[in-house]
């Protein structure tokens, strides 16, 4: 099924900085919880990543990621989803974080 443009436009990737990585030990696979700073217009948000094979909690404090923040929030346990981390994902099921490669400001759209 091919996507058209303006279904595209519709997905807001934005750029945001990692402030604080939790372990989610009630999760079902590995994964983290995560707070992510995306500016001033779009604000602090919350989700979990199941991105435990490849990086370590201090490996994330501070790194610029990519992620879509206009999906409904999603209730994961007792944990809401605010936004959906991107990556891609290899073939044993670790994900490899999509991010800028320069310092950016938060908040950035991709587009």
């Amino acid at each position: 099924m091919d996507l058209t443009w303006t279904e595209f436009e519709k997905v807001e990737m934005r750029v945001g900085t990692i402030l604080e990585v939790n372990d989610f030990p009630e999760a079902r696979k590995p994964a983290y919880q995560l707070t992510i700073d995306f500016g001033s217009d779009i604000g602090i948000r919350k989700t979990s990543a199941q991105i435990t094979k490849r990086y370590q909690k201090e490996d994330l404090l501070n790194r610029q990621i990519v992620a879509v923040v206009n999906f409904p929030k999603k209730q994961i346990g007792k944990f809401m989803s605010e936004c959906l981390v991107l990556g891609a994902v290899g073939e044993e099921g670790d994900v490899i974080l999509l991010a800028p490669d320069f310092k950016i400001e938060n908040g950035l759209r991709i587009g």
